[in-house]
């Protein structure tokens, strides 16, 4: 069955982009660097812990709830610092604004394999494209640094949209920003129930990055990708 598709939609981390290294690991050279000695281990611990209690408590960065994106992962990284035993609040706030600023850019973020080579070829092929990620306002630099922005028309993060996957909502808007029809658009992402079962959900296409997750909910297998140069063959028909 040939897919008619007009518009792809994009998530970000962890399907187009990576982390360099663990959170712990470079939050940890970062106080190194002021002359402070965190255990990188314990670190990457109390971020993943902290992180999700201020996700609950301010969710989708705090939005509607007064506070901008950027004080809510100042908080994170104050915090994360806090719990592995930095008490120095003048070099907490430093070394937050500097990860704040140094997570912007590919200093801290590289492209998964296939990426630029399959977002390329899908614009060849004519389709539109977009992001819809649930992130902050800093996506737009990120992808500029990295060298992928040339390809979306549109990049909507959570923060603009006020709506977090797998909340419908951000999709519609991201087929308003697209002018595509959801049976017109596929999705493609990591995450189960925030990417693939959300874009279905919304009436889309989707197809899921499976890059070695072993087992997980069931997908057919023609929704699945391997790795993302799996998807020509899935769109090409």
């Amino acid at each position: 069955a040939m897919l008619r598709l007009r518009l792809l939609t994009w998530d970000v981390k962890d399907t187009l982009l990576r982390l360099r290294q663990p959170v712990g690991q470079s939050y940890a050279a970062e106080a190194r660097a002021h002359g402070l000695q965190v255990q990188p281990e314990a670190l990457g611990r109390f971020f993943r812990e902290v992180y999700g209690a201020q996700s609950r408590r301010f969710p989708n960065y705090g939005h509607g709830q007064g506070l901008s994106s950027r004080q809510w992962w100042l908080d994170v990284v104050k915090q994360s610092f806090r719990l592995s035993g930095v008490q120095d609040e003048a070099a907490l706030t430093k070394l937050a604004e500097k990860l704040y600023r140094d997570y912007c850019s590919s200093h801290n973020w590289e492209v998964l394999p296939g990426a630029a080579e399959t977002l390329s070829r899908c614009r060849q092929l004519g389709f539109r494209m977009g992001v819809v990620s649930n992130f902050d306002r800093r996506l737009e630099v990120i992808l500029s640094q990295c060298n992928l922005r040339h390809h979306f028309e549109f990049v909507l993060t959570s923060e603009a949209a006020g709506f977090a996957k797998p909340d419908g909502r951000i999709f519609e808007q991201a087929l308003r920003l697209g002018g595509a029809r959801p049976e017109q658009t596929a999705h493609i992402g990591d995450d189960y129930s925030q990417d693939y079962r959300a874009a279905r959900a919304a009436g889309m296409h989707s197809f899921l990055l499976r890059a070695g997750q072993g087992e997980g909910p069931e997908v057919p297998p023609e929704h699945v990708l391997p790795t993302l140069s799996h998807l020509l063959a899935r769109i090409e028909k």
